[in-house]
């Protein structure tokens, strides 16, 4: 296991090519002073201009940081944000990538997922990544199926694959950290089906009963389970019916992620399968909500038009 040290070293220098002279702002909301402390020393060993700046959580993930904390990104070359509420999903973001800075959003993140998911074999990974993604972008339906139940199709039409390789060396790049994901937005009102998230999902945590799912026409019609799916119902009625679109289908390739309960990390286990809710505009879909909530589906099987990708979590690629 690499030590924090080394984690931060790995994330400025081999994800984000920090160069001498650059500003590299971090966001923190969680009073966290070992991981801010860890990235802000490594970028000032490296000759590069840090910046810490702290923010009150955000109630849930994609809703947007102060405006202040908005402009600074704008003006940073560089942002990381170990954050607990995803900023991935912001107007925020979107506007830091499109000023040309480059963005590793890290909701959720603790010490020991960074010195067990990030220092690794980069370039093995992004093949993984690519791979699947090429498959998302040329397909045009995928299924998918597990042996708690879920029976679920949703139509890719013409949209794009991305890969989640964390190299997030050109200006605008963005990507969560621990990275080892690809992802695309599904076609808005084309899911169909039956979704059990049984491991974990963003804001919850583990599960202790998984959550039943009915989506009809791309959004969820039906929550059904314990107090987990009581929480989550609640959640989608308070941010309004945006929130209930289906909006990205996602496919683990970190071999070093664990299951913890921590979606920043269990989206990326090889072998599982991530399904979100909400916010897509940042990558290629057309649904716009302060909100983004993943779902992670274990031992899945995967198919995108005829070729197996994943099987009952033996992933084909």
């Amino acid at each position: 296991m690499a030590t924090l040290r080394e984690a931060a070293e790995t994330i400025l220098c081999q994800c984000l090519a920090v160069r001498a002279g650059e500003p590299v702002l971090v966001v923190d909301d969680r009073r966290a002073g070992a991981l801010a402390t860890a990235f802000s020393e490594m970028a000032a060993e490296m000759g590069a201009e840090p910046l810490v700046i702290e923010m009150r959580p955000r109630a849930r993930n994609g809703e947007e940081p102060p405006g202040p904390v908005a402009a600074a990104m704008r003006a940073a070359a560089v942002v990381v944000a170990p954050t607990s509420r995803s900023l991935t999903h912001t107007q925020a973001r979107r506007e830091a990538c499109a000023a040309g800075a480059r963005v590793a959003s890290m909701p959720g993140v603790t010490e020991a997922m960074l010195q067990r998911a990030i220092v690794l074999d980069y370039e093995a990974m992004a093949r993984r990544c690519e791979q699947v993604a090429e498959a998302l972008t040329h397909g045009r339906e995928a299924r998918l199926f597990t042996p708690r139940g879920t029976d679920l199709r949703v139509q890719m039409g013409e949209r794009q694959g991305i890969p989640d390789t964390g190299l997030l060396r050109r200006p605008g790049d963005y990507g969560n950290l621990p990275a080892g994901e690809a992802f695309i937005a599904p076609l808005e009102g084309t899911a169909e089906g039956i979704l059990i998230v049984d491991a974990s999902l963003a804001g919850l945590g583990m599960l202790d009963e998984p959550i039943a799912l009915t989506i009809l026409a791309g959004s969820i019609a039906e929550v059904r389970g314990g107090a987990a799916a009581e929480q989550f119902r609640a959640t989608l009625d308070q941010v309004g019916p945006r929130a209930r679109v289906l909006c990205e289908l996602g496919v683990g390739a970190n071999e070093r992620a664990r299951v913890t309960g921590v979606v920043l990390e269990d989206e990326k286990v090889l072998g599982t399968v991530h399904i979100a809710f909400g916010n897509n505009v940042g990558f290629g879909g057309v649904n716009d909500a302060p909100f983004h909530v993943d779902g992670v589906v274990t031992a899945p099987t995967l198919v995108v038009d005829d070729e197996v990708l994943i099987d009952a979590g033996a992933p084909r690629f």
